[in-house]
């Protein structure tokens, strides 16, 4: 069965056929360090078996061929989930071969799908030959565990799909650590071994091969195991604050020189990358994947006028995101925070943009971020529907259409930065001697010059300054 477009009715518990070629999304913008991201994804694929570590025994995953299942409640638009899905799992570098829904108010709490379901879940991995299924949603343990021994093949939930993308993707030691830390905090409740492996004891003194004085009851290795996690989960943790302090002094020094920042925030491969590029030429990574960017990329811009800002490009969202991930990327996502302004982009090609800025605001309230003033950016209008455009900008009122690939509307997304990028609050009038000429390079780098002009005495400025370097200047001031 070919696999319908996303806004045809489908039938109750239809069954999807993805094309694992169905190309999702356009690339945009140049390509950067492309070389060394490829040489990080696993050429191979991934598959789900039991690797016996030394300090952790859990699930490696090495995703190979997949079948695809969500049990959605009627009136959700299961096909715009599950393509999102077919999506995270070729980011992830899976073979996607089929797709199966079922429509259920609410998932089977014992394995997730119902036993009907299962054996046609069972009947597509085993014509397929996949050997790994991947259910749209977070499973419990008792649910993965029910659902494996109904299909006979490995079982993932999203949440650790989207875990391991970023895994895949991180790059900096800060990226890394939250990672690890979003994995352990799923991983503990989950697990599990075959046989005795986690169940065995060690005597209370050594265990039973010691002899005399060391047979006894000890601790089992699951429990071992649990608390070496749970030591790395602090470990993490006090390394992730550490590395927060020294973002945040950095914030703090931009604050000191009063320079406004305006964070780039949206759903996962919406163009935020290549929207920095184009407005600032930083040269980040530019890839058709998931989850690209994980890394916060602080950039310095200007006005037309001449005012300086930052611009940051940030992790995207995504529906459902993992909580395990906002936790902790918190000391990351607090940039959005932060900000004085935020350019939320949105991909107008997408099958449901409203969905996408649904999710991503979500997101926002979760990091105290819903307060900032936010002007939506709806990328890639050079691929989306004008009809789509006009509807999201209706009811987005501050809202602009751009194509960051063709630099179409970008004009007008510049004169959005300077009306909307904060101006310096006082307006000061000085005659600096030529021997403060630090002081006018301040002025000219953090405030807003309304003229100036050389006298005998020194140079005379009208201007816009921030609190701080106005007081610095109360000695200079005239009439």
């Amino acid at each position: 069965m070919t696999l319908p477009h996303p806004e045809r009715p489908r039938e109750r518990n239809a069954d999807i056929h993805l094309d694992p070629e169905l190309d999702l999304h356009d690339l945009e913008g140049e390509g950067f360090d492309l070389e060394e991201r490829n040489a990080l994804r696993r050429v191979s694929g991934i598959r789900t078996d039991l690797e016996d570590v030394t300090e952790v025994e859990y699930r490696a995953l090495r995703l190979e061929r997949v079948v695809l299942m969500g049990v959605y409640p009627r009136g959700d638009n299961a096909d715009t989930s599950l393509f999102e899905l077919k999506a995270l799992a070729e980011t992830a570098g899976c073979e996607v071969l089929e797709g199966l829904i079922q429509r259920k108010d609410m998932p089977d709490p014992k394995s997730y799908v119902g036993s009907g379901k299962a054996q046609e879940l069972r009947d597509a991995v085993l014509s397929s030959g996949a050997d790994t299924v991947i259910c749209d949603g977070e499973l419990s343990p008792g649910q993965l565990r029910a659902l494996e021994d109904l299909v006979k093949v490995k079982v993932i939930d999203r949440t650790w799909l989207i875990l391991d993308i970023f895994a895949t993707h991180a790059t900096s030691r800060e990226g890394k650590a939250q990672v690890e830390l979003a994995q352990m905090t799923y991983m503990l409740p989950r697990l599990r071994g075959w046989g005795e492996s986690l169940s065995r004891q060690g005597g209370g003194a050594g265990g039973g091969a010691g002899g005399v004085g060391t047979r006894g009851p000890g601790e089992t290795k699951i429990e071992t195991d649990r608390r070496r996690i749970r030591a790395r989960q602090a470990k993490l943790a006090r390394e992730i604050k550490e590395m927060k302090t020294a973002r945040e002094v950095k914030r703090q020094e931009r604050r000191r020189h009063e320079v406004p920042s305006v964070a780039i925030a949206g759903y996962t491969n919406a163009g935020k990358s290549s929207l920095l590029n184009r407005l600032t030429g930083a040269g980040v990574l530019v890839e058709n994947a998931l989850f690209a960017t994980l890394d916060p990329t602080v950039r310095r811009a200007e006005t037309p006028s001449g005012r300086e800002f930052t611009l940051t490009d940030t992790v995207g969202f995504v529906r459902r995101l993992p909580h395990q991930l906002v936790e902790a990327f918190r000391s990351t996502l607090e940039e959005v925070g932060e900000s004085d302004l935020i350019l939320h982009v949105v991909d107008g090609s997408d099958q449901d943009p409203e969905g996408q800025l649904q999710a991503v605001r979500q997101v926002f309230a979760e990091i105290g971020a819903h307060n900032v003033p936010e002007v939506v950016v709806i990328n890639k209008s050079d691929a989306a529907d004008p009809l789509v455009l006009s509807r999201i900008q209706r009811r987005e009122k501050h809202s602009v259409a751009v194509s960051a690939k063709t630099g179409a509307g970008l004009d007008q997304l510049v004169q959005i930065l300077e009306d909307e990028v904060p101006r310096p609050e006082t307006l000061v009038r000085v005659v600096l001697p030529y021997a403060a000429g630090r002081l006018v390079a301040r002025i000219h780098d953090e405030g807003e010059i309304l003229a100036e002009e050389h006298l005998e005495e020194g140079t005379r400025l009208e201007a816009r300054v921030g609190p701080q370097l106005a007081a610095e200047l109360a000695d200079y001031l005239v009439a």
